[in-house]
């Protein structure tokens, strides 16, 4: 990973109340062209939360959000996907019934030329080749782009729903998209996780940021960049992975190790 000086993805002090209860905290985070960052804490830490402000599903209370240096202001996740950032949920957001290609090329499905077209006839020979070309290009294959996605496998299923949201991305390499991640490898077995592992690094090498929400340690420490931890809505930490180790962010997670950033006020 190259840092760049602009950050893809920069938040700045970001907190989210409901009523009295502090979702999060005055929280920073950037993410640089091309650099993965995994996002840790427990359950109930806010991790989820900032992932959702991030991909436009919930509004911050109050702080700031720059893509490529731009503030903006997200009220949909239509408008967070406008500035270049795609979420894959970790329900995947698929459609069984649906082909890969369908998957892949959902809601931007091209139609064909001419009076069909006119009447939204889509152009599924183009759906196809379009997929096997984006999946090629990512260095990944899968089953043939006709199979219903109920017939996949659970390494499968993530190829196809991250395969769908890089087609997204990819408009915005020049400046370099930005990728979320919900728990990716939830559910999966080892080989399955080593490919989704393997995928995950090809897109940042295409200069894609990734923000990893997960509670698998060996994927964060297999590809992530950097590490940032959550506790109760405050970051107590953001260190560079090669600088850390296991029991200290496990130590982070917890609260048994004090945070690295001073407290606003008593906890």
């Amino acid at each position: 990973m190259t840092e760049k000086t602009t950050p893809a993805l920069d938040l700045s002090d970001i907190s989210l109340h409901y009523g009295f209860v502090r979702a999060l905290d005055g929280v920073d985070l950037h993410a640089h062209p091309g650099e993965i960052v995994a996002l840790l804490g427990d359950n109930g830490a806010g991790k989820s939360t900032l992932l959702k402000v991030m991909s436009g599903a919930h509004r911050a209370t109050m702080g700031t959000i720059r893509v490529h240096g731009e503030a903006v202001s997200f009220h949909t996740p239509s408008d967070a996907a406008a500035h270049g950032i795609q979420m894959v949920y970790q329900d995947l957001a698929l459609v069984d019934a649906f082909d890969i290609a369908t998957n892949i090329t959902l809601g931007e499905e091209p139609v064909v030329r001419g009076p069909f077209g006119w009447l939204g006839w889509l152009d599924r020979k183009r759906m196809r080749r379009d997929a096997e070309q984006e999946l090629a290009t990512l260095g990944v294959t899968t089953a043939p782009m006709t199979r219903p996605v109920e017939m996949l496998s659970g390494g499968q299923r993530q190829v196809v729903a991250l395969a769908r949201s890089a087609v997204r991305v990819t408009g915005e390499e020049e400046r370099g998209g930005i990728l979320l991640l919900d728990e990716p490898t939830a559910a999966l077995g080892y080989q399955q996780t080593r490919q989704v592992e393997d995928l995950i690094a090809r897109l940042a090498a295409r200069g894609i940021a990734v923000i990893i929400v997960t509670h698998d340690l060996p994927l964060c420490f297999a590809v992530a960049d950097r590490i940032v931890i959550l506790n109760r809505g405050r970051k107590v930490a953001d260190v560079r992975t090669r600088d850390t180790d296991n029991d200290s962010v496990v130590g982070w997670i917890t609260g048994s190790k004090p945070s690295q950033f001073a407290p606003t006020e008593p906890v």
